[in-house]
């Protein structure tokens, strides 16, 4: 269910079988004449034609650039992606109906997915160049048995601040502990529904109670905020949004409504979208006091406080109002694949450049000529990708 959420966020996740249907936004909806703009009206229009005006635009100054961050960082827009985010497996435990297609999907085979100390190696090298936050995710990252070593080495790179999971919840609650001990320190759980006969019709198959078990466990870890990721979608689960914003009365839950995205397979119509300025006018009748928080530059979501509620509410604005130009993250793929923008389809095998690498560190031996080779290979892909 998390894939949905990879990289806007937390959401709309990361194997590249559930590439985007384009990798501009622009092409896209140029290519969709059953949606003509005359259909697309008021703050909903205006926005969509803003964002297929400006998306692929260079920023007109670049981001101040943090001295612990590597050149081979920045790419040709001067965004600084210092965030990385893990796909660790292409399978997973549901079959949410906006992520796979009904009759499924091919799976990488197994020796071509990246092993443990692969994963471990490519994210050091991302680390020891500037990458400060990692977010491991699917599939449904905590299905791969070797979850919790992972996580163990991971936390323990010099230089990494935060270490991220996006899961579906189905099987968190009994291995959060571990996991929390190996230095897992922050959570998205995904979850679209708090009705359980809705929650079993979208992802065909059983668990509500066991994600609402993994949310309440996470709380009781001391995870604040707990992230719920949930997609919204028109005619299923917009009248729930209010539902969703009361978990934040007492409970340290930041609630992310995500608006509906394209993908191949999930059937995406326009009149499913509902639109954040929709979902915020919903809110902001129903609770008084919606006060709107600071965000970070690279903030993906517009986030919100309630009167007299101790989590937040945000909302991740994908489609009506990009954030392309603050976007610092990077991709891995769980087939050793790297890409940059979750809406393109662009990817080079890290492995490929990785082993470069290795051979210039076994040639050169001196850090600083490694350095500068490590620099330009990674710049060079992010600038291609970009």
């Amino acid at each position: 269910m998390w894939r949905y959420l990879s990289g806007a966020f937390d959401a709309y996740p990361a194997s590249r079988r559930f590439r985007p249907v384009n990798c501009k936004i622009k092409s896209y909806y140029q290519s969709r004449n059953s949606i003509g703009r005359s259909s697309l009206n008021g703050h909903l229009g205006r926005s969509l034609t803003k964002m297929f005006a400006i998306s692929c635009e260079k920023l007109s100054v670049d981001e101040p650039k943090d001295n612990s961050v590597s050149d081979m960082l920045v790419d040709s827009f001067g965004r600084l992606h210092t965030y990385l985010r893990i796909s660790l497996t292409e399978r997973c435990n549901l079959r949410c109906q906006y992520c796979m297609p009904a009759e499924g999907v091919e799976l990488t085979p197994s020796p071509q997915l990246l092993s443990q100390n692969e994963i471990i190696r490519l994210a050091s090298l991302f680390v020891s160049s500037g990458v400060d936050k990692i977010r491991l995710t699917g599939g449904e990252p905590t299905i791969r048995k070797d979850i919790e070593g992972i996580c163990s080495q991971l936390s323990n790179l010099k230089g990494l601040k935060t270490l991220a999971m996006t899961t579906n919840g189905i099987t968190l609650a009994r291995k959060l502990p571990k996991l929390k001990e190996c230095g897992l320190s922050a959570l998205n759980i995904s979850l679209d529904t708090l009705i359980p006969a809705k929650f079993e019709f979208l992802t065909r198959r059983k668990g509500h109670e066991k994600v609402m078990e993994s949310i309440n466990a996470a709380i009781d870890l001391g995870y604040n905020p707990v992230k719920v990721n949930c997609v919204v979608m028109r005619g299923f689960n917009d009248d729930e949004i209010c539902d969703f914003v009361e978990l934040t009365r007492e409970k340290p839950i930041n609630v992310r409504f995500i608006e509906f995205m394209p993908f191949d397979g999930n059937v995406w119509n326009v009149k499913k979208l509902v639109p954040y300025a929709e979902m915020l006018d919903r809110v902001g009748k129903q609770f008084k006091g919606l006060k709107r928080l600071q965000d970070h530059a690279k903030e993906t979501a517009k986030n919100f406080r309630i009167d007299g509620h101790y989590g937040t509410v945000s909302f991740i604005t994908s489609m009506t109002e990009h954030f392309c130009a603050g976007c610092n993250r990077l991709r891995l793929l769980a087939d050793g694949n790297f890409k940059v923008c979750l809406f393109g389809p662009s990817e080079i095998l890290a492995l490929s450049w990785i082993s470069r690498m290795l051979f210039f560190m076994a040639t050169f031996k001196r850090s600083s000529i490694w350095s500068n080779h490590l620099g330009l290979l990674l710049k060079g892909s992010l600038d291609w990708l970009a």
